[in-house]
């Protein structure tokens, strides 16, 4: 029995993300929520409204342990990507790319 929750079209970059899900991959989701208040990172707001929506799906739609819970896998895909433009000099433009993120994170229960 698994629990998935998901986050579309995040404005952050993919790269970023992925820093701070390799931290708490694995971990039982009160040390993972812990480990998410306390690192200074900006993908961390997004990812902990993400895993408190993960618990409550575990909890209210699959009927599992709040407290047996842990992070079994989470994944971030790059999602689309917003182009703009810079002007530069002499009438140049330069492109900018707005990275967008896709990210999963399922919970499971401990046996």
């Amino acid at each position: 029995m698994e629990a998935r929750a998901y986050l579309k079209n995040a404005r952050i970059a993919p790269r970023k993300v992925k820093i701070v899900l390799d931290l708490i991959r694995g971990k039982d989701t009160e040390i993972a929520m812990a480990t998410l208040k306390h690192t200074s990172k900006a993908a961390c707001e997004y990812l902990e409204k993400l895993l408190k929506s993960a618990i409550a799906n575990a909890e209210n739609n699959h009927n599992m342990d709040k407290n047996k819970l842990y992070v079994a896998e989470c994944f971030v895909c790059p999602g689309p990507i917003m182009k703009r433009i810079m002007p530069r000099a002499q009438g140049r433009a330069f492109r900018i790319l707005k990275r967008t993120s896709h990210v999963t994170m399922v919970l499971k229960e401990k046996e």
